[in-house]
């Protein structure tokens, strides 16, 4: 009785154990499936176009299939971080990305936060103005602003000659050219981060507010001691986003309107990494200068991911 229903019991064990281990299998599996898409996807069209960027970096090449690759080594880097122009663009960088702060970042916060409360039609109007800006695709924004900004017939610069003013080369002297495409590009972001702002002070728990209130906090203190520091997951995440992709998205508007110019006042690195591609044809160039710039920013990313979790306040 006793072998008999230890046999009986060991036998559904015996049966269990590759049930169990496929179901191990699958539960594992199961998610990879899920992701292969996607993983594929960056792969084809991230991680080899990056790795045969890096391995371009090392050749002097002018992209003609009946032109060999000559292997130079490191010359490639050498010859960009002695190019006072790399040093020029590398300047500019900096300057889009700290130019862009106020626009992508500041006002966009201040709007979400003063227009709140705004209801029925001026919330209407409000929400109009601030967004169809983002709407509009890249190069019509710069063919509308090149038509406002022209130095001869622009309707700008016709108000300033109506107004007894000087008229001004926006596009056209270098110490306006640049002001005038970060003036351009924050244009162009202030809907995408005051929608980002909005949508993220409406979700702010309204009882804080009210609590707050009760206590006799002033709107000002309401808005320093609850409302900005939930909003610090937002206001960091587009902190990073200026600092990662905002010369990056001045690109169109630096090869629509000005071509680099005048005198290379406008040229950052992303246009000249496209320009020695695609201008001279120097692949080598090109890709030296991509990965100078992923480099740079890879560090730039870690940096700020490091300082969202140390200084993210979240509402839990």
């Amino acid at each position: 009785m006793t072998d008999t229903t230890a046999g009986t019991l060991a036998f559904p064990r015996d049966r269990a154990r590759p049930r169990s281990t496929s179901g191990r299998w699958h539960k594992l599996s199961t998610p990879w499936i899920y992701l292969a898409p996607a993983l594929l996807t960056l792969i084809v069209w991230v991680y080899a176009p990056l790795l045969e960027a890096f391995q371009l970096s090392f050749y002097r090449w002018n992209m003609l299939p009946s032109s060999p690759k000559r292997f130079v080594g490191l010359d490639n880097y050498i010859d960009l971080l002695t190019l006072p122009e790399m040093h020029i663009a590398l300047g500019n960088t900096a300057i889009y990305i700290l130019g862009l702060f106020p626009m992508s970042v500041l006002l966009p916060l201040a709007i979400a936060i003063f227009t709140q409360n705004l209801a029925g039609r001026a919330r209407t109007v409000y929400r109009t103005l601030i967004f169809v800006p983002m709407i509009i695709a890249p190069v019509v924004a710069a063919i509308i602003w090149r038509w406002v900004l022209n130095e001869d017939h622009g309707l700008l610069n016709e108000a300033l000659s109506g107004l007894g003013l000087t008229r001004i080369g926006f596009l056209i002297d270098p110490d306006y050219a640049l002001g005038t495409l970060i003036w351009i590009t924050g244009w162009k972001l202030i809907g995408f981060s005051t929608l980002l702002f909005s949508a993220a002070n409406g979700s702010i728990n309204p009882s804080y507010v009210e609590a707050a209130r009760m206590d006799g906090a002033t709107p000002w203190q309401i808005t320093r001691d609850i409302r900005i520091p939930l909003l610090s997951p937002t206001i960091l995440l587009l902190s990073m986003m200026t600092i990662l992709f905002g010369a990056q998205w001045s690109f169109t508007y630096i090869n629509v309107l000005t071509g680099g110019g005048p005198l290379k006042s406008t040229t950052n690195i992303f246009y000249l990494l496209w320009d020695y591609g695609f201008g001279s044809h120097s692949v080598g160039w090109s890709s030296a200068a991509g990965m100078i710039a992923f480099a740079g920013f890879t560090i730039i990313a870690l940096a700020c991911l490091r300082l969202m979790k140390r200084h993210t306040v979240y509402d839990n």
